[in-house]
């Protein structure tokens, strides 16, 4: 098992991934120095762990899996349902945090140590989301000699995970700013609301266990939002912000990846933009050229978008690309150098989550409001990130008039029936959730099933029910290798002992 049994990442280790991102963080770096670490370079590094993407397929991999997007290159596992295995090589970084904090002098110890609870409750949580139960308590702790750890339930992960949040919280109150942060530039307070909004999202995600009384969700939920600081707007959110700068460049610029040609917009994705009149459709697609150069369409027309089935066989996927008979991303994506900021944690998902916790009577409150508000700052988040240029938007501009008579529209305006609520939420945040928060957009559909996302047994290559998109990826293979006795006890009270991606995992039961 890779992570767990090669002991504390060698300081080398680390140092080689700070070069690798030394362009966004030339903060820290002591020319005359370049071999000593501070708290300050390590916190750089686990930040820009945590918010970075890489500038190739593996960006598009979430989209794929969301049916955002269609591949046009090669058939994709993710776009076809094979999800294959996770990995556990993302946590080696967090061995560093214990790391920043010891190096951390005692005035700087609150912040570095929130921040660090923070990283390592992020990390853990998404890899639970992938598999199930992983180990947590046992984690990262090769030093004392455990090399084997044991895997904690799931619900006790979340537990941990709640609580080391909320520690979090508690340390980052009061804390004075700190060195390394290209973030929110060490302002600690910023890094608390992030905590916060974060501890809500996961508070969500236990849906489905709102009556657990170990796990105290309504009224965990309903105490951070009366006496927490969350997120104010989306200048708070937790994202990084690309430039024209070499190095920082968006990482599906055609500058930077070579694989911009071969993404095609889902028709999941247009046709639900069209239906509801949204203008996100001009500014996430570019228009087909096949209508615009054999049918006469304009840019600024609905039919000149042209959505691909995620499902159709792949040899028809190859001949609408061939022909050019679809919408591949818009120019702000890969002809505009900054792109859009990648968000992690954001307002705008901040506000559907309070929406939806207040329909489901956690809280009281007026979810309209917020449900209102998520729609608007998402539409006004993609209106600051791009040039007001027709080439990006096709001269459909969000302006604050359209955004207000799109509240107002049959499928938008807030309905009268809780459970219409709840799905106009969930809808609102799979089109906000387009090229954003990673995996988010799945894990979302996989919690509440919505939207209803298709599948053909024809093509569907889940290879243990051709009805359904899979609910987890399978443990990484080293497992197998390293800590098999471990895995196989979780494998054994979580599936039958099946390592199967259908699978339903404790989260979702």
């Amino acid at each position: 098992m890779k992570i767990f049994n090669k002991g504390v990442l060698l300081l080398a280790t680390g140092m080689i991934f700070l070069q690798s991102c030394k362009k966004f963080d030339s903060i820290n770096t002591n020319p005359n120095s370049p071999s000593v670490t501070t708290p300050g370079l390590l916190a750089t590094n686990l930040i820009l762990n945590i918010t970075r993407s890489s500038a190739d397929k593996n960006f598009l991999s979430a989209a794929m899996t969301s049916k955002h997007i269609v591949w046009g290159e090669i058939a994709q596992g993710e776009q076809y349902n094979s999800f294959g295995s996770s990995s556990f090589d993302g946590l080696q970084v967090l061995t560093n945090v214990q790391k920043m904090i010891d190096l951390a002098p005692e005035t700087d110890k609150k912040a570095y140590t929130g921040l660090g609870l923070f990283i390592k409750a992020y990390k853990l949580y998404y890899l639970s989301l992938s598999v199930g139960d992983i180990p947590y308590s046992e984690a990262l702790q090769a030093e004392k000699g455990i090399v084997s750890p044991k895997y904690d339930t799931q619900k006790d992960v979340m537990i941990q995970v709640l609580r080391d949040l909320e520690t979090a919280s508690n340390s980052l109150n009061g804390a004075k700013n700190f060195s390394g942060d290209p973030i929110f530039n060490g302002n600690a307070d910023n890094w608390r609301r992030v905590v916060n909004s974060f501890r809500l999202k996961v508070l969500i995600s236990l849906s489905k266990k709102e009556n657990d009384q170990d796990l105290k969700i309504k009224e965990s939920f309903a105490k951070i939002l009366a006496t927490e600081p969350l997120l104010r707007s989306n200048n708070d959110n937790l994202q990084l912000v690309y430039s024209d700068r070499a190095g920082q460049i968006y990482p599906y610029n055609n500058a930077v990846s070579k694989f911009t040609t071969y993404g095609m917009i889902s028709s999941v994705l247009t046709d639900t933009l069209k239906k509801y009149n949204d203008y996100r459709l001009f500014y996430y697609a570019a228009p087909s050229r096949f209508k615009l150069e054999s049918e006469a369409k304009t840019a600024d027309s609905w039919d000149a978008y042209q959505g691909t089935s995620p499902i159709i066989d792949f040899s028809d996927v190859v001949k609408l690309y061939n022909a050019n008979k679809y919408s591949q991303y818009n120019l702000r994506y890969t002809g505009y150098a900054p792109g859009e900021p990648n968000i992690r944690i954001g307002y705008t998902e901040q506000n559907f989550i309070i929406a939806e916790a207040m329909i489901r009577g956690w809280v009281s409150g007026n979810a309209k409001t917020y449900y209102e508000d998520g729609i608007t700052q998402s539409m006004e988040f993609i209106v600051k990130a791009t040039p007001d240029e027709a080439k990006y938007h096709s001269g459909r501009k969000m302006t604050p008039a359209y955004i207000a008579d799109y509240l107002k529209g049959t499928s938008v305006a807030f309905s009268a029936n809780s459970a219409s609520q709840l799905k106009q939420v969930w809808m609102q945040k799979y089109l906000m959730y387009f090229m954003q928060y990673s995996y988010d957009a799945y894990y979302d559909y996989r919690r509440t099933g919505y939207p209803n996302l298709p599948v053909d047994p024809a093509t569907n290559t889940n290879p243990d029910d051709k009805t359904k998109i899979p609910v987890r990826y399978l443990y990484p293979s080293e497992e197998y290798q390293y800590n098999v006795e471990n895995l196989k006890a979780a494998l054994s009270r979580q599936y039958s002992g099946n390592d199967k991606s259908n699978g339903l995992m404790w989260i979702l039961q």
